[in-house]
């Protein structure tokens, strides 16, 4: 079975003003839920204080739990941060970290929310509130865990965030695939970016993903690595800028899946991005993601 991690605060009640769908985790879970047996259900404890505060500012974290944002900050973000969304926040990198210690038993493992790159020390950013992948992947290295951690992002903006939150480590290296022109207007430095220009089709983006990352795995050879499965390269996706299809959504996620198992190094994958007016719709990107990676993962197994 495939483990996936979910909690009861992902579906969060919508804030007032917020252009973020916050139906969407909810939608995941129930359409996860049709496939019936073949994923194993796992609830995660929020993360630990002091966990959040070793990589986020602890004056913002205490406004964050305290649901005190300043507007320009929650303006940033996108949304404002109520008690829930506070609640949520909490328990998101507490669902990333469970994933990676459950995709280090079973090969892999999903998130259910997630993937919260944006967010910066002492603020959110572009509906990031916690940066759950640089949370999770600091603890991971800091308790021993693990010894190095790679962070692969394939959301169509730049992880600015984590690239920004984990500068300087060895043990922790971000590869950032993503529309040169889109979201972060001011990009920070990956250990390895790849830009890729507007439009972007199925073909290019495979030729640039599979020339570009294989090295870097190989050079960092990593024992862990989160996985922001960002479905919003789509064509169609309302803060895209690339041209992906849905089989090429597919066949990225099956080639990440496949080019790590091949290696025998476990991941973890968080929801990242996908936007449209069809909640629903947007939900069977990340649903299809999660089968595609789970499915793939499945044929080399972590102890075979």
């Amino acid at each position: 079975m495939i483990p996936v991690v979910h909690h009861p605060h992902y579906v969060a009640p919508a804030p007032a003003r917020s252009q973020y769908q916050w139906n969407k985790n909810g939608l995941v879970r129930d359409l996860l839920r049709e496939h019936g047996g073949i994923f194993a259900w796992h609830e995660p404890e929020p993360m630990p204080r002091r966990w959040l505060e070793a990589v986020h500012d602890p004056d913002y974290v205490a406004e964050v739990i305290e649901a005190r944002v300043p507007p320009a900050k929650e303006r940033r973000i996108g949304f404002p941060v109520t008690p829930q969304v506070a609640a949520r926040s909490q328990v998101v990198p507490g669902g990333t970290w469970l994933a990676a210690l459950l995709a280090l038993e079973h090969g892999y493992a999903a998130n259910s929310a997630g993937g919260s790159h944006h967010a910066l020390a002492d603020t959110g950013a572009g509906y990031c509130v916690f940066n759950d992948l640089a949370i999770a992947a600091v603890r991971l290295v800091e308790e021993g865990t693990v010894e190095r951690v790679l962070i692969v992002d394939c959301d169509v903006h730049q992880g600015d965030g984590t690239a920004s939150l984990t500068a300087g480590r060895s043990d922790i290296a971000t590869y950032s695939i993503h529309a040169d022109k889109n979201f972060p207007v001011r990009k920070a430095r990956s250990t390895l970016d790849v830009p890729l220009a507007d439009g972007t089709d199925d073909a290019g983006y495979l030729e640039a993903l599979s020339t570009t990352l294989p090295p870097l795995i190989d050079q960092f050879a990593p024992d862990l690595v989160l996985y922001q499965a960002g479905v919003d390269p789509f064509a169609e996706d309302r803060l895209g800028r690339l041209a992906l299809s849905y089989d090429g959504l597919t066949t990225r996620d099956t080639w990440i899946a496949t080019t790590l198992r091949a290696r025998g190094i476990p991941f973890a994958s968080a929801l990242g991005g996908g936007y449209g007016l069809d909640a629903l719709e947007v939900s069977r990107r990340h649903v299809a993601s999660i089968l595609a990676l789970g499915l793939a993962a499945a044929k080399q197994p972590l102890h075979a």
